[in-house]
């Protein structure tokens, strides 16, 4: 089973500029509230989270063709490397979200740019983000405009849920990691 510290090891040379290192920490810490939502291993679908945009920062145009050789190369395994495919699903892949964890990933890869574009704009960054204000930009379609807001609903309705639920998971899962996120309280200097 994939380690946290095993995805960041794969990670360290594939992924190195910081807004991307900051979405796979984004994305893998909603993973982990996911995973607590669920009943499962939190630090696994961390793990996958992390590691889910393995082959994006070296081939945007060709973003996951570069990553199930690498990766079971690499040891991860077909389970493992499957999950990451199928967060592009329709998109980039034809893997399809079949597991609550693959599902997951499909909906919050997306759904975890807007949470943090929400949270860079209030001065107590994402620590009283609500889902009553995410909601509200949410619908805003020229905020955040690349976050593919589709995709995220579509998520959502193959795990089941409603959108608001996912975010607030989500939401509270990158809330306690606020500081390490860049979305904590900012200081105010005069």
């Amino acid at each position: 089973m994939l380690t946290l510290e095993r995805a960041k090891e794969l990670n360290k040379d594939m992924v190195t500029k910081d807004n991307l290192i900051i979405h796979s920490l984004n994305v893998s810490y909603a993973m982990g509230a996911m995973a607590r939502h669920f009943g499962e291993d939190e630090e696994y679908w961390q793990a996958i989270g992390y590691l889910h945009d393995y082959d994006y920062e070296k081939y945007p145009e060709e973003h996951l063709a570069h990553t199930k050789e690498p990766l079971l190369e690499a040891g991860v395994s077909e389970e493992d490397v499957r999950a990451i495919l199928s967060h592009g699903y329709g998109i980039c892949t034809d893997v399809k979200p079949e597991t609550n964890m693959e599902k997951s990933l499909f909906a919050i890869d997306e759904l975890t740019g807007i949470i943090q574009a929400c949270a860079r704009m209030r001065p107590k960054g994402i620590t009283d983000l609500s889902v009553k204000s995410f909601m509200k930009k949410f619908k805003d379609k020229k905020f955040a405009a690349k976050c593919n807001r589709e995709v995220i609903r579509q998520g959502c309705d193959l795990l089941g849920m409603e959108l608001r639920d996912v975010a607030e998971i989500c939401i509270e899962g990158m809330k306690e990691h606020a500081d390490e996120l860049g979305l904590g309280v900012k200081e105010v200097t005069i």
